[in-house]
């Protein structure tokens, strides 16, 4: 393979995030793209030298791609990543890989099982200043974490109905969800508190929360919170911090934060996770080697499940234990 042949299926912001860092990958090519605005398409195609395609079919059957992007909404994946996989074609799934845990299971059966390369969204993973985090963590005893998503709310109608994009724990706190997994350790169960606040008098049509409280418990024994808004107008925050004995570590957007008896150590991070997400997964594609995916699809099913079980205790008003893998 010469160089990896890219198309992509949703063409909307986060996508041009994917589009730019791409152009800047000698072993990446954007060959194909699919947008259900038809003009968008042909914009994004124009600027990045791609083709475009009506549907979903025509492009994975035009022989032009080796390895997708899937960034559509949430409810918008209803048999792409099958397809794909069918084809042999390998595979980044943006976050969040679905709304419904029996669907999204079957897909990561039929990707696993296809033998194709994997990657999802979870792009934070690739800092170096989480690596860094990871490790120093790794022989730790985390007692207690906090986590936090603070901000405005996305533009989009879509994003104000829980059916569509599973409210803000789902599309937006993933990443902190995530990150908690990753160096934390698995969920056990979660307890969830919602309440629209203030988005009813914007948006009456809205059914998403504006404000959320989920209280969770990892198979660890350590104890969490998540405290989300998208109500915050003048201020935002995206940060999860980890309590020990004797050590406190915190992850800020960029920059990390380690204190314990030895040190008190401040680092911002200057590299471009998108970019290291993406150069990792074209090198993956180029050399079959999975294990260069920091986040692959069974790691976004793990972390939507946690998101979707405090959907549900929230509904139900009651605990969720999340089943052992």
């Amino acid at each position: 393979m010469d160089k990896v042949r890219i198309g992509f299926i949703g063409v909307g912001g986060i996508a041009e995030y994917h589009l730019k860092t791409l152009q800047q990958i000698e072993d990446a090519v954007i060959t194909a793209v699919c947008d259900m605005n038809g003009d968008r398409a042909k914009e994004i195609a124009e600027t990045f030298g791609a083709e475009t395609y009506e549907t979903v079919e025509g492009l994975l059957d035009a022989g032009v791609i080796d390895a997708l992007y899937i960034c559509t909404p949430p409810f918008a994946r209803e048999g792409i990543e099958e397809a794909a996989a069918a084809r042999g074609i390998h595979l980044l799934s943006e976050k969040p890989i679905g709304l419904e845990m029996e669907a999204v299971r079957r897909k990561e059966q039929m990707i696993r099982e296809s033998g194709i390369i994997h990657s999802s969204g979870y792009c934070l993973r690739y800092l170096d200043t989480v690596q860094k985090a990871k490790q120093y963590l790794a022989d730790k005893q985390i007692d207690m974490v906090l986590a936090y998503r603070i901000g405005g709310m996305p533009e989009v109608s879509w994003w104000r109905k829980m059916d569509l994009s599973g409210g803000q724990l789902v599309e937006q706190s993933t990443h902190q969800v995530d990150l908690i997994r990753y160096l934390a350790g698995e969920f056990d169960y979660v307890q969830a508190n919602y309440e629209q606040r203030h988005i009813q008098r914007l948006h009456p049509e809205a059914t998403v929360y504006d404000v959320g409280i989920v209280s969770f418990g990892l198979r660890s024994g350590a104890l969490g919170t998540i405290s989300n808004t998208s109500l915050s107008r003048h201020m935002g925050r995206g940060d999860v911090e980890f309590f020990g004995r004797d050590f406190y570590v915190s992850i800020s957007g960029l920059t990390l934060r380690i204190i314990d008896d030895n040190q008190d150590v401040t680092l911002t991070s200057e590299m471009d996770f998108y970019l290291e997400q993406n150069r990792a997964f074209v090198a993956a594609v180029k050399s079959g080697r999975q294990d260069l995916v920091l986040g692959d699809f069974s790691e976004a099913a793990a972390t939507l499940e946690a998101t979707l079980a405090a959907n549900e205790s929230a509904v139900a008003k009651k605990t969720i234990y999340l089943a052992a893998e």
